[in-house]
C-alpha cells in the first residue's frame, strides 16, 4: 500500500495547511513536519482520507479513493479528533477501542487486553498521565485491531513530552510488522530525529513522482474527442472520526 499526497493544501491561501507533497508506504516509517496547533491534525485528516484538501490530490495505490483510504489507514491520537480525553482511565480508553474493533469491551476485557500487552498496572491510570512511549504503543496496538487496517497516521506524539527515540522505535516496530507508518511531528522533534542517525529517520516529504492522470484513448469521432477534465471525488469532510 502506498499513500501519496500531491500538492495538497487547506484553507484560504493555505492557512490551515500550506501546499505540501509526501508519500508513505507499507513496511516503512516516515515523518512529516507540521507546525502550529491546527496543522498536524489537518494533515493527519487529509493523509488518512478523512478530509478533502482544497487543492491537490490524495491517492492510495495510485487511485483517488477516500473511502478505501479511510478503511485501511487509522488516524491515531489526532488532537480534538481521535485523541482520548486525558482524564479517562486507560482501561476506559481500551474498552472503547475494543468496542469499535467489534470485540468484547467490558472492564474485564480491557484489563485482560492490557495484561496481554504488558500494561496491566496502568489500567486505572488516566491516559493523560501515561508515559508517552507507552501511550503510543497502546493506541497503535488498539488501532490495528480494527479489520482492514494496514497503516497508521500518528499525530504529534511529541506534544506529550519525552524523548523522540521512545515513540519512534515503536513506530518503526509497526513498520517492521508490515504497516505503513506516517508520524506527524513538530520542528524540534524533526531535528532530533535527523540527529539520531541510527534510526535512519526519513522525511516523507521527499521527491514525489509526478501524478499521471489516465486519459481516454483518442477516437475518430469528433464528439467523443472533446477535452475532458478530471473531477475531484466528493467526500464528507467529517469522514470517520478515527
Amino acid at each position: 500500500m502506498r499513500i501519496t499526497l500531491h500538492d495538497v493544501s487547506k484553507g484560504r491561501a493555505g492557512q490551515a495547511l500550506p501546499s505540501m507533497s509526501l508519500e508513505f508506504h507499507s513496511g516503512a516509517v516516515r515523518y512529516a513536519l507540521a507546525e502550529t496547533e491546527q496543522r498536524p491534525t489537518v494533515l493527519g485528516l487529509i493523509a488518512s482520507g478523512r478530509m478533502r484538501p482544497d487543492t491537490g490530490r490524495v491517492t492510495i495505490d495510485a487511485a483517488a479513493n477516500p473511502k478505501e483510504l479511510r478503511r485501511r489507514v487509522a488516524l491515531v491520537d489526532a488532537p480534538d479528533v481521535s485523541d482520548p480525553h486525558p482524564d479517562i482511565t486507560l482501561a476506559g480508553v481500551v474498552g472503547e477501542e475494543l468496542m469499535f474493533a467489534g470485540r468484547g469491551a467490558t472492564p474485564l476485557h480491557a484489563r485482560r487486553w492490557l495484561a496481554r500487552v504488558g500494561y496491566q498496572e496502568l489500567a486505572s491510570v488516566p491516559i493523560g498521565s501515561v508515559d508517552p512511549a507507552a501511550r503510543v504503543r497502546i493506541l497503535c496496538e488498539l488501532a490495528v485491531l480494527r479489520e482492514g487496517v494496514e497503516g497508521i497516521v500518528l499525530v504529534a506524539p511529541d506534544r506529550h513530552g519525552g524523548s523522540p527515540d521512545g515513540w519512534w522505535r515503536i513506530a518503526a516496530e509497526f513498520a517492521d510488522r508490515g504497516y505503513a507508518m506516517l508520524v506527524i511531528v513538530g520542528g524540534s522533534a524533526a531535528v532530533a530525529l535527523e540527529r539520531m542517525h541510527e534510526f535512519d529517520a526519513i522525511n516523507a516529504s521527499g521527491p514525489i513522482e509526478p501524478l499521471v492522470l489516465e486519459r481516454p484513448e483518442p477516437t475518430d469521432d469528433p464528439e467523443e474527442s472533446e477535452p475532458t477534465t478530471d473531477e475531484e471525488p466528493t467526500t464528507d469532510e467529517e469522514g470517520e472520526a478515527r
